[in-house]
């Protein structure tokens, strides 16, 4: 399928160009992240095109010393930056134009730079628009990491209007995506307020218990507080069959069939694993694959990278399932259930203690860190009945969560169709509604 099938159809007066005849390309260089600072030139990352800039940019993420400056690619307001690598070819060569002046940008990032005659928001709206997106993800390659180079871009093409035209869809397209953006801000607070109350719920169930009214005792720990009176308090070590972690170098082993290999991105926010979409690794029948095999009942434990600190429990594993080594598996005894243990570590208590064995300089974990975490103790009975509770609470929670995030993915199509629409001349903006032509 060619570019211009995916633009489809436009306006008889529209030309449809590929970017090659709308002006020059040129390729981004230098520095490291060593060399970022709080104030100075401000400099974009290919990085930031998928995380920070949508459409535009209009703030700098990144700014770099004067002295570094030299080692990096001066940009200029109305050029239009690409990604040329990424992680996912549905996202590859993700854009945005710049509207900064005076800025720089460094390696892995593509610039095309317009002639005269072209209206930088229109171009900010047209070069990341569904149907240009599209094209992009056609031209990408790769297997790990994904890359699109200057000659593929150059033959992307966009549907291009006059001038005059191109501002009308800019201006309409600002005030309608700023409405559409204000809806999904919105929609995000609703989530975080959720979110918030989630740990409320947990943290209060596996602290004080569910009754309101309990003699509480000083736990003689200042983070924890009081707990009730009957409760223990017990150190993860002892509420566990043994603890370990995944094996070293099997990310070279990681291929398209075999069993899971759960990774600290498999473990979702709401103390489940995603083993549906895990990577798959070849695994021999040895004692390190016996090791670090999970089971039904499992915790497991995110010790290194972004995500430290994360916990999931494995209440079923569907199918023969290891873990990395980022992660850290926790086989609870049978003086805890595995839930109860497990929302004990989520929990903001478990998270502070967690948070606590990483402060200063240290990244990440180790076992031991894990071993030492402390846990309110209640017997068995009545860790039963605050799952339970938990498990009815986090359910209404979780419905309205997951509503709010389907409207959130429905807005985000609007968006995204709206701005097509625009830029392909499928909307009629000479009345100012901007009904369908």
């Amino acid at each position: 399928m060619s570019g211009a099938d995916l633009i489809g159809p436009v306006p008889p007066h529209w030309s449809v160009k590929p970017l090659r005849l709308i002006g020059r390309f040129l390729k981004g260089s230098g520095g490291s992240k060593e060399d970022a600072v709080e104030e100075g030139v401000p400099c974009v990352r290919y990085g930031e095109l998928y995380t920070t800039h949508r459409n535009f940019i209009e703030r700098a993420q990144t700014c770099i010393t004067q002295e570094r400056a030299s080692d990096y690619t001066p940009i200029e307001y109305g050029d239009v930056l690409f990604a040329a690598s990424g992680e996912t070819i549905e996202e590859i060569g993700k854009s945005a134009v710049n509207l900064l002046h005076g800025a720089r940008c460094g390696g892995d990032v593509v610039i095309l730079r317009p002639t005269e005659g072209f209206v930088p928001r229109f171009l900010g709206y047209a070069t990341d628009a569904a149907p240009v997106a599209a094209q992009k993800s056609l031209a990408g390659r790769g297997s790990t990491v994904k890359h699109i180079y200057p000659d593929e871009l150059r033959e992307v093409v966009i549907a291009i209007p006059p001038v005059d035209e191109q501002l009308a869809i800019a201006e309409f397209l600002d005030r309608e995506t700023a409405r559409i953006d204000a809806l999904i801000g919105a929609k995000q607070r609703l989530l975080d307020l959720l979110a918030e109350k989630r740990k409320a719920i947990i943290a209060t169930a596996v602290t004080r218990g569910l009754d309101p009214k309990v003699k509480l005792r000083d736990s003689g720990v200042p983070w924890l507080g009081g707990i009730p009176v009957h409760w223990d308090i017990r150190r993860v070590r002892t509420l566990s069959e043994f603890i370990t972690s995944g094996p070293r170098g099997w990310s070279e082993r990681v291929s398209g069939e075999g069993s899971l290999f759960i990774q600290s991105g498999d473990l979702n926010d709401v103390l489940q694993v995603e083993f549906a979409t895990a990577k798959r690794v070849r695994v021999d029948d040895d004692a390190e694959a016996a090791r670090t095999r999970l089971q039904d009942g499992d915790i497991v434990v995110c010790i290194t990278g972004a995500k430290t600190g994360n916990v999931a429990v494995c209440a079923s594993v569907p199918e023969p399932a290891y873990v990395n080594q980022h992660l850290c598996l926790v086989r609870p005894n049978r003086a805890v259930l595995t839930v109860f243990l497990g929302a004990a570590l989520k929990s903001t208590v478990g998270q502070a203690q967690l948070a606590l064995f990483q402060y200063g300089l240290k990244q990440g974990l180790n076992l031991e860190n894990v071993r030492e975490v402390l846990i309110a103790l209640p017997a068995l009975d009545e860790q039963r009945a605050i799952v339970e509770h938990i498990a009815r609470e986090t359910a209404k929670l979780d419905a309205v969560r997951a509503a709010t995030e389907r409207t959130i993915a429905l807005l985000k199509e609007r968006r995204s169709a709206l701005i097509a629409a625009a830029v392909t001349g499928q909307l009629d903006l000479t009345t100012g509604e901007g009904a369908a032509a």
